[in-house]
């Protein structure tokens, strides 16, 4: 609680309290101000005053209880109720807000005086910020699709439904499955996806076809790649935007993984982290070169449309694939030695190189898999998952796109490959 050496020990309290009815009256009475004199259900003075009233409750209650306040919210409730149900039936605005706000503020300057001043000014900072901020949010609700907000709501299920409950302990085949560890990489590429898909509806699809790969690949370069090389066969002129769009994709992609890695396992980023680095700027050093090759017509087409953010079946199909891999990787361990993790890791980089990522990093973790070893085998998987999206990109895109993005992949994974040699080295 804010103290003063001059002041009574009451009086700060009561003037937070003042303080708060007047920072959210100025922000109703402004929001409010065009109306005529008297019509407003309450205005600056009203809540001023409503915010003290809370302030000389707050100081009743060591003495009365608590019961004046609440008589107090009851009755402030009532005259409230009365005056919406009169402004609704003339002006036929039924928003609730004023009646909400003012009630807050009875009980944030009852806390401000009894409780917490520090913590009951910033609740109402926080008051008066959403207040103002309507147009904003209302904005917002109009821009967001049905799909992106369920999309977002499937996250926080995935977050904070399911994933506080999951057993943080190994279970099944070698105690390989985790189920918190591997719910929690399927929010954290889940996440990832909806991040990318958001950030390509808020550049907006005038940003080009660079930021379309660019942001696209942050939800995911084979989708991206697929999609622009599909692109590129119905629209051959584009195609110089079409290669800068998948090479900035797949550079996104790098960094990517060196944020799964750094969350999962941070000790292999001394190893692996520079080859991922090199290899994500020299594609996108490469991506930029051919956009300042691009004319002002290709750069400014707008009919690719942002990558559709992930679903349920999405997650559980990623948790499944990475399930089986938490399994494998080690059995490969016991069962085939260390060409066994190579052959798996090939293999399953064709198809994803998230998921044989987050089993390497989780196994050099906790079952002693070497730094060697892991970073080899996840230079294979991402090497196959490179040639993956090249044979992709030939047979979808044509052969002048593919004959690009295989350059393109050819002297990242150079750069990428002398990177962790010299890492490994080193070591």
């Amino acid at each position: 609680m804010i103290e003063s050496s001059f002041l009574p020990p009451d009086v700060p309290g009561l003037i937070a309290a003042l303080a708060i009815g007047l920072l959210i009256g100025l922000e109703r009475g402004w929001h409010d101000r065009e109306l005529p004199e008297g019509s407003r259900v309450a205005g600056l003075r009203t809540f001023t005053l409503t915010g003290l009233l809370g302030g000389v409750l707050g100081h009743l209650q060591p003495n009365f209880g608590p019961w004046p306040l609440v008589a107090a919210v009851l009755g402030l409730s009532l005259l409230l109720t009365v005056s919406y149900a009169r402004t609704a039936k003339l002006s036929g605005n039924l928003s609730a807000t004023t009646t909400i706000a003012m009630l807050l503020t009875l009980v944030l300057g009852a806390y401000a005086s009894h409780g917490n001043v520090t913590l009951a000014l910033t609740a109402a900072v926080i008051v008066a910020v959403f207040l103002d901020l309507k147009p904003t949010l209302h904005g917002w609700l109009r821009l967001i699709e049905h799909r992106e907000l369920t999309a977002s709501l499937q996250l926080l299920v995935l977050s904070v439904v399911i994933l506080p409950y999951l057993p943080n302990t190994g279970l099944g085949p070698f105690a390989a499955l985790n189920p918190y560890q591997l719910w929690w990489a399927v929010i954290l590429i889940a996440g990832l996806s909806l991040a990318g898909h958001f950030a390509m509806r808020l550049t907006g699809s005038e940003r080009g076809i660079f930021w379309t790969g660019l942001l696209g690949g942050l939800a995911s370069s084979t989708a991206a790649t697929v999609a622009l090389a599909r692109y590129t066969r119905q629209h051959p002129v584009m195609v110089s935007a079409a290669i800068s769009g998948t090479l900035a994709a797949c550079g996104i992609m790098f960094f990517r993984m060196v944020v799964l890695i750094g969350v999962i396992e941070p000790a292999l980023l001394s190893t692996f982290g520079g080859a991922m680095m090199i290899a994500g700027i020299l594609l996108l050093g490469m991506a930029l070169w051919r956009q300042r090759q691009i004319t002002s017509a290709e750069n400014n087409d707008r009919t690719i449309e942002a990558m559709a953010p992930f679903d349920l079946g999405t997650a559980f199909s990623f948790a499944a694939f990475l399930a089986v891999m938490a399994v494998l990787v080690p059995a490969a361990k016991q069962w085939l030695g260390t060409s066994g993790i190579f052959v798996l890791s090939t293999i399953s980089g064709l198809a994803d190189v998230d998921a044989i990522l987050v089993s390497l990093a989780r196994l050099h973790s906790t079952e002693g898999l070497t730094t060697n070893v892991a970073a080899v085998a996840l230079g294979l998987a991402t090497l196959s998952n490179m040639l993956s999206k090249a044979a992709i990109a030939w047979m979808t895109g044509g052969a002048q796109f593919g004959r690009a993005i295989i350059f393109g992949y050819t002297i990242a994974m150079i750069g990428a490959g002398v990177a962790l040699a010299l890492s490994l080295s080193f070591m």
